[in-house]
C-alpha cells in the first residue's frame, strides 16, 4: 500500500500546529494500488529489505481507527480527538481516515494485510513508478520507505510511509499539508512521525 528513527515528535503543540494546514486530499489513496505478482517467489524480494525481527500477523487484524492510534496520540496529531472514518481498499485491507474539518488536517493510516508480500509489493509495484522514492531508517527496528507517485513529487503535499512489520505485512501512514503548508513542510517526516506512533501502538498488542 501507499507506503528510520526520525526526531521525537517535539511536543503535541508543535506537530498539531504543523498539521493544522494538512487536508486529507490525495492521502486517501496508497501509494501502491497494485496488488504484486501472485508468484511463489521467496520473501523479500524485489530489493526489499528483510525484517530481522517481525510482529505476528494478529496485530494487524484489527481495524485501524480502532487500534492504530490512542486519543492521546490523536490529540497531539489534530490538536482534538476526529472521529475516524473506517473503510477498506480490495486486495490491501482495511484503512482509516481522520479529519478535523475546523483546521483542514487530514491523515490515513491503512493495514496491507491482504497481498501477503509486504514491502516487496512495494518495491514491485511502487519504486518503478515513484516520483519519490526514499528508503528512510528504520523505525523502531522495521524498515520504511517514504513514497508518492504524484507527478510533482512531495510539492503536491502527498507522502505515504510504509513500514514492513514483517516480510508478509505492512502498513501505510499518509497525510497531505494544505496550500498554505506546501514548500513549508515536509510530509514525509509527519508521516513517519505519526507511523512511528503506530508502531509503539502495535507492539503493545497482545501477543506482539
Amino acid at each position: 500500500m501507499t507506503h528510520r528513527m526520525l526526531p521525537a515528535v517535539v511536543g503535541a503543540v508543535a506537530l498539531a500546529s504543523v498539521l493544522a494546514g494538512c487536508t486529507g486530499g490525495p492521502g486517501a489513496a496508497p501509494a501502491s494500488t497494485a496488488p504484486a505478482s501472485s508468484s511463489a517467489a521467496a520473501l523479500p524480494h524485489s530489493g526489499a529489505p528483510k525484517v530481522e525481527h517481525p510482529l505476528p500477523a494478529t496485530v494487524l487484524s484489527g481495524q485501524p481507527c480502532q487500534d492504530a492510534l490512542t486519543s492521546d496520540q490523536l490529540s497531539q496529531i489534530f490538536g482534538t480527538v476526529p472521529q475516524g472514518k473506517p473503510g477498506s481498499i480490495p486486495g490491501l485491507g482495511p484503512d482509516c481516515k481522520w479529519n478535523n474539518t475546523d483546521s483542514g488536517a487530514g491523515l490515513t493510516i491503512g493495514y496491507t494485510t491482504e497481498t501477503h508480500q509486504g514491502l516487496s509489493a512495494l518495491y514491485q509495484n511502487t519504486k518503478p513508478q515513484a516520483k519519490v522514492w526514499r528508503e528512510l531508517p528504520p523505525i523502531q527496528g522495521f524498515p520504511a520507505v517514504a513514497a508518492s507517485t504524484f507527478s510533482s513529487g512531495t510539492q503536491t503535499g502527498f507522502c505515504a510511509v510504509s513500514v514492513g512489520i514483517a516480510d508478509d505485512l505492512s502498513f501505510d501512514a499518509s497525510l497531505t499539508p494544505s496550500d498554505a503548508k506546501q514548500g513549508k513542510v515536509d510530509p514525509c517526516e509527519l508521516s513517519a512521525r505519526v507511523a512511528d506512533m503506530v508502531v509503539t501502538n502495535l507492539k503493545r498488542k497482545p501477543g506482539a
